[in-house]
């Protein structure tokens, strides 16, 4: 089952692939000075509609949120094969990416969190005569991963969750969950319960649903890195998902793509009408709530985790990709901006729907493209 589900994600990307590079390709320059030249090659020239400046042979080095891989992955593969451009995306967490990115070894990196006042200083010291800006590029929701023999249909409200990883619940038969799930069959089974070992966007999301919603049950301050007691660590979101996968009677948070075979997802009491799944629909009726409360070029969003709105799934997070809005490196700047524009399009986000991201919604990303059409 694994296997078929890998080779189900492997068909899904390079489909995604092909279609995103034959749809890249017809918008290319239809300018071959009358060579008979394929038009994968016009997509390549400088002046391409899509390729904008970037080079053939071009290579860009990213990295940060691990719960956007999949859809960087997915993009990648479609732009690479439109433009010649070689995108290396590491997706080693939010915290890395910030970090690298501040550094000056990145030419944009990924974080779930938006930049911090501090970090928006040290990013001056890299973006010459500009900052480090947030640009809301991917949507989804951070799903509670679940693996428990018997147990198909896991409703979870947020006490109860702050309490299983703040390892104050530790059977799945405690009385708490019962009240939840009442026609569950429920294991005397131990609760293993998965954090992420590295700094995460995602870890920082999650927390912050857990402080807005049930503060008197989560007294941690918040942050990329984890906090609360007990639990099982692991790297990247695709390494809880694995640990979880792995180990009966364990949980874990990540993005809604990590789901597979053996895990299912928990819907979340918020206190509407019914439980709500993550799905990317119900994710996007969140994040269309959301404010732009960023300055300036920098497009950071307040996200409303206490929403009780019929069928608006609570626990969601908004990847940033985080670049210049000025002082860009000159050399990996056209190739940049070219890959920045094709995963802001029409096209470029709806990809995302179809690997269980869910896409920004219209008006903001409107703001996105044209903040990225303004970068030097």
């Amino acid at each position: 089952m694994k296997l078929q589900r890998m080779n189900r994600r492997a068909l899904t990307l390079g489909a995604l692939a092909v279609s995103g590079a034959l749809a890249l390709t017809a918008c290319g320059s239809d300018d071959n000075g009358g060579s008979g030249n394929s038009t994968s090659s016009s997509t390549a020239n400088a002046g391409s509609a899509v390729c904008g400046d970037a080079k053939k042979g071009q290579q860009l080095l990213a990295d940060g949120s691990s719960a956007q891989k999949n859809a960087i992955d997915a993009w990648v593969k479609a732009f690479s094969t439109a433009c010649g451009v070689q995108i290396n995306y590491k997706g080693g967490g939010s915290g890395a990416g910030v970090t690298s990115f501040n550094q000056g070894q990145l030419a944009f990196a990924g974080s779930d969190s938006a930049l911090k006042p501090e970090e928006v200083t040290a990013s001056k010291q890299v973006c010459s005569g500009g900052q480090g800006i947030d640009l809301p590029m991917v949507g989804g929701p951070i799903a509670l991963g679940y693996n428990v023999p018997g147990v198909d249909n896991l409703v979870l409200d947020a006490p109860t969750l702050a309490k299983i990883f703040d390892s104050k619940i530790t059977k799945w038969n405690d009385a708490a969950i019962k009240k939840l799930n009442p026609s569950a069959t429920l294991p005397d089974l131990k609760i293993q319960a998965f954090h992420r070992s590295d700094e995460s966007g995602t870890t920082d999301n999650f927390t912050k649903y857990l402080i807005a919603t049930t503060p008197d049950n989560w007294k941690y301050s918040g942050g990329k890195a984890w906090q609360g007691k007990g639990g099982q660590s692991a790297a990247g979101s695709a390494g809880v998902a694995a640990g979880v996968k792995q180990t009966s009677g364990a949980i874990g948070y990540f993005e809604l793509s990590y789901v597979a075979d053996g895990v299912k997802a928990v819907s979340i009491n918020t206190g509407a009408a019914a439980p709500v799944a993550p799905s990317t629909d119900s994710a996007t009726k969140d994040i269309a709530a959301a404010q732009v409360v960023g300055t300036g070029n920098d497009l950071t969003l307040k996200l409303d985790y206490n929403t009780k709105a019929e069928g608006a799934y609570p626990i969601t997070l908004v990847t940033y990709e985080i670049i210049c809005d000025k002082g860009n490196k000159a050399a990996t700047l056209p190739a940049t901006k070219a890959f920045l524009t094709y995963i802001a399009s029409e096209d470029g986000q709806k990809v995302l729907s179809t690997i269980d991201y869910a896409p920004i919604p219209d008006a903001i990303i409107t703001k996105v493209r044209s903040t990225i059409a303004s970068i030097s």
